[in-house]
């Protein structure tokens, strides 16, 4: 498994904010023509854009999902980038800043893609791609969606040069790119099967902790984590909390780094459990 120190100069790791500004719908329409083109034309079909915006925008998203980590040009990038950084601000970005924490930690329910934590955990798969489902709704989609193609391009490096899938309960490391974080934190969860074993929590305890070393070798000051390895790929929601809140704050304690956490969740039933965990949880 490759370690920040052997990764750390194949991909770029050096952050910069990058000029934003929201785009008319015509002018996104036009970026889209001009991204379908080359997208269509890398899959031998032939473009047609009489489409309404939304639908052009729908397609690019299914192709992006199912476009293998080959280099693109400057310029689709250039458009690229324009495009979804229009769309951030148009969704609204999320001073984590202004959240109410307790011990370092503090819930939040919402879009992981909207907050500017200094990193953002993606729940990945052990092949660290993303996902290739066109319009899939996974976080692990709607990440590498919203951050850009320069995800899987600098994952497909890291894990070209490991020569092996990613083993859960580790983490890598890559910019975000487009999103309103700095750094997205790929972590494989473990996936459970008929039931949950000691294996399993030994390995999702470790997420965390290889998420938050990672971020402190990094020097990073705020962290949102997304429910690992709940969903699809089995871990009950409310033992998976447990968890989490236990191997963060179990974390800050030992080492006392200075490091803001947020839980981000999705649904109700994730809030109400998070909510009544954190309560109970010294």
């Amino acid at each position: 498994m490759l370690t920040l120190n052997e990764y750390k100069n194949i991909i770029d790791l050096n952050y910069e904010l990058k000029p934003a500004a929201v785009l008319s719908e015509e002018e996104k329409s036009a970026i889209c023509d001009e991204m379908l083109g080359v997208l269509l034309e890398e899959r031998n079909e032939i473009a047609a854009f009489s489409y309404p915006y939304k639908v052009k925008r729908e397609l690019i998203w299914g192709y992006l999902n199912q476009r293998m980590p080959n280099p693109v040009s400057p310029r689709f990038l250039e458009i690229q980038d324009k495009l979804f950084r229009s769309e951030i601000l148009e969704n609204g970005v999320v001073n984590v800043s202004s959240f109410e924490y307790k011990n370092s930690v503090a819930l939040w329910q919402g879009d992981i893609t909207r907050l500017d934590a200094d990193a953002v955990v993606n729940a990945a798969n052990n092949a660290l791609l993303g996902c290739f489902i066109p319009h899939h709704k996974c976080i692990d989609n709607v990440i590498h969606s919203r951050a850009g193609v320069q995800v899987r391009l600098d994952c497909s490096k890291i894990m070209g040069a490991q020569g092996e899938p990613e083993p859960a309960g580790c983490a890598k490391i890559t910019l975000a790119y487009n999103l309103p974080s700095k750094y997205i934190i790929h972590t494989v969860g473990p996936m459970v099967g008929t039931h949950v074993t000691d294996e399993d929590r030994r390995v999702l305890r470790n997420c965390y902790i290889s998420c938050l070393n990672l971020a402190k070798e990094m020097k990073l000051r705020s962290i949102a984590f997304c429910c690992i390895s709940t969903g699809i790929f089995g871990f009950p929601n409310d033992e998976a909390a447990a968890i989490a809140v236990g191997a963060v704050k179990n974390w800050l304690m030992e080492t006392g780094y200075d490091i803001r956490v947020i839980f981000d969740v999705f649904l109700d039933k994730d809030r109400a459990i998070y909510e009544d965990v954190l309560k109970n949880t010294k």
